[in-house]
């Protein structure tokens, strides 16, 4: 498990941001969510890799992340393919490109590092992408997890090819049943 924190919270007009984090059961174990003034801005797995230091994940807030929760319980259950809650993400310019990419790989659907790389427009940038892939602060509504080899072999998931796997295989299954 990583301890590298999260960049710090801007200060806005009206002073620091604030952050706040809750815990939510999920069928690939517990997700941590965090918040930056009101607007998500993590949601992390149970001993992820990359996973920030948890006291930069502020106060707990235990129904400031209703919509998200809501959200995610949809996907788990088969009844959403595509997430409408507010992000903000924290990151470089080029990690920021990769992650709006993801958000354009169709739920049921996977990509690999090289075609993600070319779609973006750096073509022999696939290390990068992964290295950016791996960074994702905000898992399965940023959907990393759609991201393989261009072999078509599930590789490295900052959550472990376990749930991985899951995901893919919940979507898949979703995907062949409509």
């Amino acid at each position: 498990m990583s301890t590298t924190a999260a960049p710090a919270a801007t200060a806005g007009p009206g002073g620091p941001a604030r952050r706040t984090h809750t815990v939510v059961e999920s069928p690939i174990g517990p997700l941590t969510l965090v918040a930056t003034d009101g607007v998500l801005c993590g949601l992390y797995m149970e001993d992820q890799r990359h996973l920030p230091a948890r006291e930069t994940f502020g106060a707990p807030d235990p129904d400031g992340f209703d919509p998200v929760a809501q959200q995610l319980a949809e996907y788990f259950a088969g009844e959403r393919t595509e997430f409408t809650v507010p992000l903000t993400m924290e990151g470089t310019e080029f990690r920021r490109t990769v992650w709006t990419a993801l958000r354009d790989i169709p739920y049921g659907r996977t990509e690999s590092y090289g075609e993600l790389a070319a779609r973006i427009g750096r073509p022999s940038a696939s290390r990068a992408v992964g290295m950016a892939n791996g960074r994702n602060p905000i898992s399965i509504i940023v959907p990393c997890h759609r991201v393989i080899a261009g072999n078509g072999n599930l590789t490295g998931y900052g959550g472990g090819l376990p749930r991985k796997r899951h995901l893919l295989a919940l979507e898949s299954d979703r995907t062949a049943a409509r």
